[in-house]
């Protein structure tokens, strides 16, 4: 007899229906993957533009000001690899990753708005799904907390913090500023909350008058 609710062909279904899942998620990353290869290569010729339009710029000034928007063109593009190379199956080091990405956020966002950046990251191996997803979930909240933490940017300090405790890997992004009034809202939260269910993580955050603390607590093996 069948089971309460079953249906004669629930056997051939779900497994297409999974079969079309994974195809979709495939062309998704497909399309993600490209995404980031073209803002990567935009980036790039801008700033082949950007050097060869003011290479004979008269004044000091505005060479130096040429310099600073170069550096951190390339420190775009930079953020972007990190954030698209995922093609490879094994796993990656976690420490020299993430050191490479919190440069990146530092002189690409951080330096240009006033803000200091300190990270501490421990040694460690992640799958390279888990790596990339994390790392663009450490990207929205740095970049989250630099455009909206800081309304007087003096003294203004982001720590990240990865530590692999327990079972599980855990992401700090904490601020020294204003302090969150809510929840992030639109756009920025949705990308959170659906990289945060695909590898199984959960967020927690806490803020006050000493700043806003986020942190990612994510399983070792999701």
């Amino acid at each position: 007899m069948s089971g309460i609710g079953a249906r004669p062909n629930d056997h051939v279904a779900r497994p297409q229906f999974v079969a079309s899942l994974d195809d979709q998620s495939r062309d998704w990353e497909l399309v993600l993957r490209e995404s980031h290869h073209r803002m990567k290569n935009t980036l790039t010729l801008l700033g082949a533009s950007v050097r060869r339009d003011f290479t004979r710029a008269a004044t000091r000034d505005v060479s130096l000001a040429v310099d600073r928007l170069e550096r951190r063109i390339v420190a775009f593009g930079r953020l972007y690899q990190l954030l698209s190379d995922n093609d490879d199956p094994s796993a990656v080091a976690v420490e020299p990753f993430f050191e490479n990405l919190c440069g990146a956020l530092s002189e690409a966002v951080l330096e240009p708005a006033g803000i200091r950046c300190e990270a501490a990251v421990e040694s460690g191996r992640l799958p390279a799904a888990q790596c990339h997803r994390l790392a663009l979930m450490l990207t929205e909240l740095v970049t989250n907390a630099a455009k909206q933490a800081f309304p007087n940017k003096s003294g203004a300090l982001i720590r990240i913090e990865l530590a692999s405790r327990d079972g599980a890997w855990l992401c700090t992004v904490a601020d020294n500023g204003i302090g969150a009034t809510g929840p992030l809202q639109g756009t920025g939260s949705r990308i959170l909350e659906g990289l945060a269910r695909s590898i199984h993580a959960r967020l927690h955050g806490e803020a006050g008058q000493g700043g806003t603390r986020v942190t990612i607590v994510m399983p070792a093996v999701a």
